[in-house]
Formats: structure tokens, sequence, C-alpha cells
């Protein structure tokens, strides 16, 4: 339970330093947290289902950003 809400203040602190991007690679890294928060959770953890979720994540946050 710590490591999520670890997770989830890192992602909102990280969100500010999105000032100067594009929208489109707002929605990347903003995917790509969502995606890696939600690969850990379904996985319990597992590294490879972090890295996995976040890359699945971004792709869908490019996408959306077009």
């Amino acid at each position: 339970m710590t490591k999520s809400w670890i997770a989830a203040i890192c992602l909102a602190a990280s969100l500010t330093a999105c000032s100067g991007m594009s929208t489109r690679d707002r929605d990347t890294v903003i995917g790509a947290g969502i995606g890696a928060a939600a690969g850990a959770a379904l996985t319990g953890g597992d590294a490879l289902g972090t890295v996995g979720g976040a890359a699945v994540g971004g792709i869908i946050g490019n996408q959306v950003g077009k």
C-alpha cells in the first residue's frame, strides 16, 4: 500500500515538469505513468508487468495525443 502512495505522489510531482511539453508528449508521459501503475497493480509489483504497462500506456497516450 505504501508503494502505491509513493508512486502516486511521484506521478503528481512529475506532472509539473510537463509544462514545456507539447500535448502529445504530455499525453505520452501521463499514459506511461498510468500504465506503469496499472501494470504493477495487476501483476503484484512484478518489474516486467510494470515496464510492460508503462510501454503500453505510453503508446496509447501517444496515439490519443495525435
